[in-house]
């Protein structure tokens, strides 16, 4: 079975002359025909016709909840004429989490999403033009409001190119509530952060407190601001935006399955 690759958009070849030449996103004819589940010793797998999917490292495909299942089948089912892998993230991130390509451990995954607070987007705060100042303030503070409130912690911001100092007793406490999460959830949180470049707007979307078009918004704010003042590239910043948009709702909805313990009673995808 063809193994989904990780990028999830073009790469870049170089050439002889040392010039990259862009390739297109990896796309393969669509070879199947059916799509369903089935329950294995180890969890979930996915059928194509008669064949379980397997991993780029030649794993069997196996997830930990029903409703993961159904919905990486339902990205598999969804591929028109082409697959196109790129458009996968539930897949991906399974891939991820199945194979483990950096061999990390869940205390090395939370030292990492904790990591982003030193650099979180929500904190870094600008002082000039005056009107993106008052925008930030106006849409970032209340999401650090609503997080030192749900985490009992203090944040802050600064104009500084240092960035806040965030307390020891904050990180650990993060720390702490990351812990409750299993080894696929944070596999999921780390990469909507890493989309939002935000350990509190990921927290606040993942906590239901936000939803995805917001939190992407916030994390877009300065640059929004300035397709307002200066124009849109057309159709760049559109895709951009809607790509972001993807990405993070997969993410979202990986972490949300991947702790989901109830199971629905048809395995079958049905038409």
């Amino acid at each position: 079975l063809p193994r989904p690759p990780p990028a999830a958009a073009g790469s870049c070849l170089v050439g002889s002359c040392g010039r990259r030449a862009y390739a297109p996103p990896a796309e393969r004819k669509r070879f199947y025909q059916n799509v369903s589940i089935s329950q294995g010793e180890g969890g979930f797998e996915i059928n194509l016709d008669h064949r379980k999917l397997k991993t780029p490292q030649a794993k069997l495909f196996t997830v930990p909840s029903e409703a993961l299942a159904i919905a990486v089948a339902t990205e598999w089912d969804s591929q028109k004429d082409t697959i196109k892998f790129y458009t996968m993230h539930l897949t991906t991130l399974c891939n991820t989490a199945l194979d483990n390509p950096t061999q990390r451990n869940k205390t090395q995954l939370i030292r990492a999403a904790v990591k982003f607070l030193e650099t979180d987007t929500v904190c870094y705060r600008v002082e000039e033009p005056p009107a993106l100042a008052e925008l930030q303030k106006n849409e970032w503070d209340p999401v650090v409001s609503w997080a030192e409130k749900r985490y009992n912690v203090t944040i802050g911001s600064s104009t500084s190119i240092l960035g806040p100092n965030i307390p020891a007793s904050t990180r650990e406490t993060f720390i702490s509530h990351l812990a409750s999460y299993n080894t696929w959830a944070l596999q999921g949180i780390e990469f909507v952060i890493t989309q939002l470049k935000s350990l509190i707007l990921s927290m606040s979307l993942i906590d239901r407190h936000i939803t995805v078009e917001k939190a992407v918004l916030l994390s877009r704010l300065e640059e929004e601001y300035q397709i307002r003042r200066w124009g849109n590239v057309e159709w760049a910043h559109d895709y951009d935006l809607c790509e972001l948009r993807a990405r993070t709702a997969a993410g979202t909805l990986f972490v949300h399955l991947c702790s989901e313990s109830s199971t629905v009673k048809h395995k079958l995808l049905q038409d």
